[in-house]
């Protein structure tokens, strides 16, 4: 059975002979044309009279047969442009869609946002409600503390892993000041807060584990920017964002008069890449009560080769909800001692040897709260 295509193909020896008998039309009518013009004078009437109607129907005869023709021809041609048409492949649904309906891939984000605005005004003066967070956090949030740009791709996936017991209050201040500031920065980000359960002594350097492992949980984040519940940041311009180097962002806190105490300070906000946290095997998990984990983190840094880096002291600006130091969160003054340890136990203390208890996780809006057991010493 001939196929679809081969009963589109034009007769090619019908094509031929209708050409051949259209030039020979032409040239009968032109020699009878010329016949009469010639012997006119040697005719008699009714002669000339029987060459005109010869002529008059061989005319009508070559106007019917052009116009089948033509008829022919076009649709000769409309079968070849048929037959090329289904020849082309068909157009996926969803390309198609993405043209017409105006949700084509978004572009990447810019490196520099556009919408910063430098320096900020913070203030902890009053207590804040949640209704004014919820509200100065605007809208598009995804629920858990997950936002993305709406306008574009961003290049950072950034999970913000924060300590937590007891600082309500605290927390409202943050997320009021940094749902904005990292919207504004074009971050795909989410918001976990670590809650050690229990009335044990407190343990930030291993709830920031706890919360590099779970928030890997829930999304494929590639930077953790680990920072304290009570340090807002006075400038946007200060982008929570991984860099080529442990980054280092808290470098000017008014809690020190916006210096840095000591040459190398590694507290309050730091930003590690994924590839960075897992080379220095993450934090300690053996500073229990308050000092000296962030000092272990800058020697794991240095002792792996890597240098810190660091914003310049204007964009480096942070201010801290000042408070007292928390109960079961006093000086451990034996902290400071396991630092010279450091070199033979980092690769033995931190992520690797992990061991804690989740006990619930919730969703709020505006952060995600994972409650845990770290087995704290009372």
């Amino acid at each position: 059975m001939p196929s679809d295509q081969e009963d589109r193909k034009p007769n090619n020896k019908l094509a031929d002979w209708r050409d051949s008998c259209l030039l020979s039309s032409f040239a009968l009518l032109l020699f009878l044309f010329r016949c009469l013009i010639y012997f006119r004078a040697k005719m008699n009437r009714l002669l000339r009279i029987i060459l005109i109607v010869v002529l008059l129907a061989v005319s009508f005869m070559l106007a019917v047969w052009l116009n089948n023709d033509h008829s022919y021809t076009h649709d000769h041609r409309f079968a070849e442009l048929s037959l090329m048409a289904d020849m082309i492949p068909e157009e996926p649904k969803e390309s198609i869609v993405s043209k017409f309906n105006g949700s084509s891939p978004l572009p990447p984000c810019p490196p520099t946002p556009p919408g910063l605005v430098g320096p900020l005004r913070i203030e902890f003066e009053w207590i804040r409600s949640m209704s004014d967070v919820r509200k100065a956090s605007g809208e598009n949030l995804q629920g858990g503390g997950r936002y993305k740009p709406l306008d574009c791709i961003s290049q950072h996936k950034v999970a913000i892993i924060i300590p937590y017991r007891n600082r309500k209050d605290h927390l409202k201040h943050w997320l009021y000041y940094l749902h904005p500031i990292l919207k504004r920065q074009q971050v795909d980000y989410g918001v976990y807060v670590i809650n050690q359960h229990g009335e044990g002594t407190f343990n930030r350097a291993k709830l920031l584990n706890v919360g590099y492992v779970e928030s890997l949980k829930e999304y494929a984040y590639d930077c953790f920017v680990f920072s304290d519940v009570d340090l807002v940041p006075m400038d946007d311009r200060n982008l929570y964002r991984c860099h080529g180097e442990p980054r280092h962002m808290a470098s000017a806190m008014d809690k020190f008069g916006f210096q840095m105490p000591y040459t190398n300070y590694f507290g309050g906000v730091v930003a590690l890449s994924r590839e960075q946290y897992m080379r220095i095997n993450g934090f300690p998990n053996n500073y229990w009560g308050w000092g000296a984990e962030d000092d272990d983190m800058h020697k794991r840094i240095t002792l792996k080769g890597m240098a810190v880096s660091r914003p310049d002291s204007r964009v480096g600006m942070y201010k801290m909800v000042r408070h007292l130091r928390d109960t079961h969160n006093e000086v451990n003054p034996q902290n400071p001692g396991q630092l010279h340890n450091t070199a033979r136990t980092m690769d033995t203390d931190g992520i690797n040897s992990l061991i804690y208890s989740l006990i619930k996780i919730e969703k709020d809006e505006l952060y995600t709260m994972i409650d845990v057991d770290i087995h704290a010493p009372n």
